[in-house]
């Protein structure tokens, strides 16, 4: 398998994921700035905790990885995850202390660290391609199509994830996953594909039940 295809064919498996994502409501309400400020806050309390566990699964890759580059890459990642969420988070979400993790929130990352905690890099690392690929793919055409930003309502949230240097760390995350997959046997790159898929699905998930502002159904 070419060195340089396994993220070229994993963007084109989820192709119907992604067009599912550009529908929902939480987006296209965000892009026109008719999303409910209260629906948004309660996104922004889950993608908080949400970042906490992703940077942990960041750091595993980087104490899984042999590469040195890799190592530096994905400690930046996850350091850069943290600093996300105490930058852009702080400013919408009061009382952190008060956000419960929905079931989405358990599940996908719970997903994420167990991969970690199985030990195959490349699965793990393809895991978390996706909270990379997606936002920035979002993010940039978000930003694009609003144009001027100066009033809208959610234009910190847009320029964060439609930001060039986001952009960039992506495109350096898509490097890595196609340095390690250049090497791996056809089994892992079977589960590499799988657990690209599967991270896909959380991001639709993850956006969908912040938009139904998803509770767990008993107490």
């Amino acid at each position: 398998m070419n060195a340089r295809r396994f993220t070229e064919q994993a963007w084109a498996s989820t192709e119907s994921i992604r067009a599912k994502i550009d529908a929902l409501p939480f987006l296209q309400q965000l892009e026109d700035g008719s999303l409910p400020r209260e629906i948004f806050e309660n996104y922004m309390g889950q993608d908080a905790l949400y970042l906490t566990d992703y940077a942990r699964a960041l750091a595993a890759c980087a104490v899984q990885s042999t590469d040195p580059d890799h190592i530096m890459f994905w400690s930046r990642a996850a350091a850069g995850a943290i600093e996300e969420e105490r930058a852009l988070h702080a400013t919408h979400v009061v009382d952190f202390s008060a956000v419960e993790p929905s079931p989405t929130t358990v599940a996908y990352t719970s997903y994420e660290l167990a991969l970690a905690s199985a030990g195959s890099l490349p699965v793990l690392a393809a895991s978390v391609l996706p909270c990379f690929w997606i936002y920035d793919d979002v993010g940039t055409r978000l930003k694009a199509r609003v144009g001027d930003l100066q009033s809208h309502p959610y234009a910190d949230w847009i320029s964060a994830y439609g930001d060039p240097e986001f952009h960039e760390l992506t495109e350096a995350a898509k490097r890595v996953l196609d340095d390690l997959a250049s090497t791996a046997s056809e089994e892992t790159l079977a589960a590499m594909h799988a657990a690209y898929r599967r991270a896909s699905q959380f991001e639709w998930m993850f956006w969908d039940s912040a938009y139904r502002q998803e509770r767990w159904p008993v107490g």
